[in-house]
């Protein structure tokens, strides 16, 4: 067995004569274990956070989004659905136009972004499963409808396929030269609602998907679209036919995928995880304190020992080992009894949701804190608490010197 190794586990396991020793070990022991066990499950309850945040704009922005550079609006004609279909991977290609609208409900006004979309935009949608009430559809018997977010409809005091009384969807006319009168001015349609869905706050108190015609007729448009909005199978590559789809629509158009379309959203969401990831780093610097007292004090009470380890004829950097190893044995047991404890919490709160969100549980999407494990996060932790409980050990042990030993065994002659 290694001798530095065996002497450290002798020293961290056995009752030391000044009981005040123990203690502190055991204190240091808790102290890296609760940093550990609190970073890993902040990290993993952001991982659950992030995760559902990028499912809800999932359900409603597309995989890939084609918008003109330069400009607002584009001809339908100018990319090629043929082609872009053609790409595996492909399911969905949906033109779109979005414009700001004024909504009028008798007597309620609100102003909204109306989204018109083509037929495509009902296939392989996940939109669907996010309804609170109604049908997913757009047009039936030659009728149009809306749906419209859930704060929307909760502004207006809208009830769902209500014929005797529709929305009335108030554009300004493009060409409109005079104000006098509000005909004159705008372009006016009504529209039946058919279902509300409940996504999350920005789109819920903001969309309302239309059918296309429905967008075009109040626009006074012909063929111009505002974007084509492209879904792709689940095992999809999506950077590879972010590059087809890019070289197809060609140097005028611009092709996002999900992350770039809410590009700040996801670094904001990052460096939030980042941030709390450092702070609770700085807890743990502070807990390994707790380590440097440990072997500050153990190597005032073993100084006998080291002088005659050294006067045996041990050198200097094992005697040092020794205590390294014990700062070392320390840190290992709390960090990884942190990461065994969170891993339990993290996987209960998983399968029962233990801990539930504050407050009505009917104002969130769900009601208990969503949690992700994931590797990569237990090996950050794990070498960042060890990193740092080495530097902790490294502290007191550089103390230990040949100057120091020599005149420990001088002072222990003299005694006798």
């Amino acid at each position: 067995m290694n001798f530095p190794f065996f002497i450290s586990k002798r020293y961290l396991f056995s009752k030391k004569s000044h009981n005040v020793i123990n203690i502190i070990s055991g204190i240091s022991v808790v102290g890296v274990t609760v940093g550990t066990l609190a970073l890993i499950v902040v990290l993993s309850v952001f991982n659950g956070f992030e995760d559902l945040v990028k499912s809800l704009y999932n359900s409603f922005n597309p995989d890939l989004l084609i918008t003109v550079k330069e400009g607002k609006t584009f001809g339908d004609s100018e990319i090629s659905r043929e082609r872009i279909r053609q790409i595996p991977g492909v399911i969905s290609f949906t033109e779109v136009i979005e414009e700001n609208a004024l909504l009028k409900f008798k007597s309620e006004q609100y102003i909204v972004t109306l989204k018109g979309v083509s037929n495509d935009f009902l296939y392989h949608n996940p939109l669907d499963s996010m309804l609170v009430d109604g049908e997913f559809i757009l047009e039936k018997e030659n009728i149009s409808f809306a749906m419209m977010g859930y704060l929307v409809a909760y502004h207006l005091g809208i009830k769902i396929n209500d014929f005797s009384n529709p929305v009335s969807v108030f554009i300004p006319k493009r060409t409109g030269k005079s104000l006098s009168t509000l005909d004159q001015s705008f372009n006016i349609k009504q529209i039946v609602p058919s279902s509300v869905f409940s996504v999350q706050q920005e789109m819920d108190s903001k969309y309302v998907i239309v059918p296309i015609g429905f967008t075009r007729d109040l626009l006074d448009y012909t063929n111009e679209i505002t974007g084509i909005e492209i879904r792709l199978g689940k095992d999809a590559d999506t950077d590879k036919i972010q590059g087809q789809v890019q070289k197809i629509a060609g140097d005028r158009f611009l092709v996002r995928n999900r992350f770039q379309q809410q590009e700040l959203l996801y670094r904001i969401m990052k460096s939030e995880k980042w941030a709390i990831f450092f702070i609770l780093t700085f807890i743990i610097i502070i807990a390994a304190f707790n380590v440097v007292g440990s072997l500050s004090m153990l190597i005032l009470e073993k100084r006998k020992d080291i002088a005659i380890l050294f006067s045996m004829g041990t050198d200097e950097g094992r005697i040092k080992k020794i205590f390294i190893h014990e700062g070392i044995l320390i840190t290992l047991i709390g960090t990884v009894s942190g990461l065994a404890i969170g891993f339990i919490l993290c996987f209960l709160q998983m399968k029962t949701g233990l801990l539930k969100l504050g407050g009505d549980a009917g104002a969130f999407v769900i009601p208990y804190y969503p949690v992700k494990m994931q590797p990569a996060d237990f090996l950050a932790v794990f070498g960042i608490v060890m990193v740092i409980g080495l530097g902790a050990a490294w502290y007191p042990v550089k103390q230990i010197s040949g100057k120091y030993l020599h005149n420990r065994i001088s002072g222990m002659l003299k005694s006798q």
